[in-house]
This record gives structure tokens, C-alpha cells and sequence, in this order.
């Protein structure tokens, strides 16, 4: 069975990238325009967390939002740059994830909606 031009039940690896922001203005802002540029398929924002971390040689604390954003391996570079150039803080936290397996629907979804 085709969908575009690839065939359903072929596997995709999804890629996971997340980050954490100081306000869910930002984390909104960055989830839609990820999403609206097909850099990732999905994106969820969720918060606010509490967050302990060393900064100036001193530990701070601080609310953050955190936003996950699922794409394909062939964005992630994009996807990064994206983040890192929108991104609020000097030194943001970007951590990618390759997601060992999932449900073969969902990766191959993640996959078409990451092309242009």
C-alpha cells in the first residue's frame, strides 16, 4: 500500500529533541515554528519544572518549560540550528534521542511529516 512515496509499513527512526526555556511564551513560539516548518512532526511543551543547575560558579534554581520535539534522523541538523539561533539562553540545553523503536504507523507519520 503506497502513502506519498513511500510504502506504509517500512520503519523510520524518529529522532527526539528536547530543550528547556525560561517562559511558555518561548517554548510555544519554538514548537510552532518547528512544527510549521517541517522541521519536526510534533512537538509538546510541558512545565513548568523546577530546575537546579551550576551557572557563574554559583547553583541557581529556576522554572523552565521544556519542549520535546519528534522529527526524522534527516532533520535533526536542521531541527538543532533551528533551536540554537531562536534560543533565549547563552548556552542552551539541546539534547538529541534516537528512539530505539516505536509503533511503525507513528515513526513512518513522523516521517512524511517532516518533508516539504
Amino acid at each position: 500500500m503506497q502513502h506519498g512515496t513511500r510504502t506504509v509499513g517500512s520503519v523510520e527512526q524518529i529522532c527526539l529533541v528536547t530543550t528547556v526555556v525560561d517562559a511558555r511564551s518561548v517554548a510555544d513560539v519554538l514548537a510552532a515554528a518547528a512544527v510549521a516548518g517541517r522541521l519536526a512532526a510534533s512537538a509538546q511543551v510541558g512545565g513548568p519544572v523546577a530546575s537546579t543547575y551550576w551557572w557563574d560558579g554559583r547553583v541557581e534554581t529556576a522554572q523552565e518549560w521544556s519542549v520535546q520535539f519528534k522529527t526524522s534522523p534527516d532533520r535533526v541538523e536542521a531541527l538543532v540550528d533551528h533551536v540554537r539561533v531562536a534560543h533565549p539562553y547563552d548556552v542552551p540545553e539541546i539534547l538529541v534521542f534516537t528512539v530505539g523503536s516505536g509503533h511503525p504507523a507513528y515513526q513512518n507519520w513522523v516521517f512524511e511529516q517532516t518533508r516539504h
